[in-house]
């Protein structure tokens, strides 16, 4: 099986849709189709931030109910999880966009739309075990020896979170250790999370989250090719988003 890969799409639809096409699917059905028999996937964050959460998540909707949908849920997806559960949770780092775009449905619709939310996200696995095990599709990476073991907390808090410090950038976000640049496993790990400039290749691991909700691009990794292809953001530059690696 040949897979596209998509990096964090955080309400980025035009461009989604966009990515799509470029990578030669067909959207005649409603649903992203590839004559030669591809599968699209993703990291995850599909929601928040960007203009078009809804819009976005319709379309993971009609791929999950088509039985066609890889999709490794991220922090995010887990946030408005919670908030649709009716948890306590505070509207910000993205996720007062998403609520925005859902209070400003007809009641019924929102009612529909939330329903149809917990149902989607209860559906997903926490990261995607691919072609025989080479292949690990997880949001914000893992480690090997989490790797088809039984799922614990601190494999959900990697996958959602990666290796996160304890310690806080000032804007509030975690920061996070380089847990790829110590990584040796055989599987390969494809992942998003922490916004780069551009796809980032190492040990084994490839990140491709290249904010394109902070103006740089969204990409996607053709597998088992392992080329890139991407399109540019519509949304303003903002430089201080992507980290930058030793």
């Amino acid at each position: 099986m040949k897979f596209d890969m998509i990096g964090d799409i955080h309400g980025c639809y035009d461009e989604l849709l966009l990515l799509i096409r470029k990578l030669g699917y067909s959207m005649d059905t409603g649903i992203p189709i590839h004559t030669e028999g591809r599968r699209l996937a993703f990291v995850g964050d599909a929601m928040d931030r960007g203009p078009h959460s809804l819009h976005t998540l319709n379309l993971l909707f009609r791929m999950q109910d088509g039985g066609i949908l890889i999709y490794s849920p991220g922090n995010h997806c887990n946030k408005l999880y919670r908030f649709v559960k009716g948890h306590k949770v505070q509207q910000t780092h993205g996720l007062e966009t998403t609520v925005a775009e859902i209070h400003a449905l007809p009641k019924e619709e929102q009612r529909r739309f939330l329903d149809r939310y917990r149902h989607f996200y209860e559906a997903l696995p926490l990261y995607h075990i691919l072609d025989d095990g080479n292949l690990v599709l997880a949001h914000a990476g893992i480690q090997e020896n989490m790797i088809g073991a039984p799922t614990s907390e601190k494999t959900r808090v990697f996958v959602l979170y990666g290796d996160i410090s304890g310690a806080q950038h000032p804007d509030g976000r975690p920061i996070r250790r380089d847990w790829a640049k110590h990584y040796t496993g055989k599987a390969c790990i494809i992942y998003g999370h922490t916004p780069v400039r551009e796809a980032r290749f190492v040990n084994n691991t490839v990140n491709i989250d290249t904010g394109c909700v902070f103006g740089g691009t969204l990409t996607a990794l053709r597998y088992p090719e392992m080329s890139v292809v991407s399109v540019p953001s519509n949304q303003p530059f903002i430089p201080e988003k992507f980290t930058h690696f030793e």
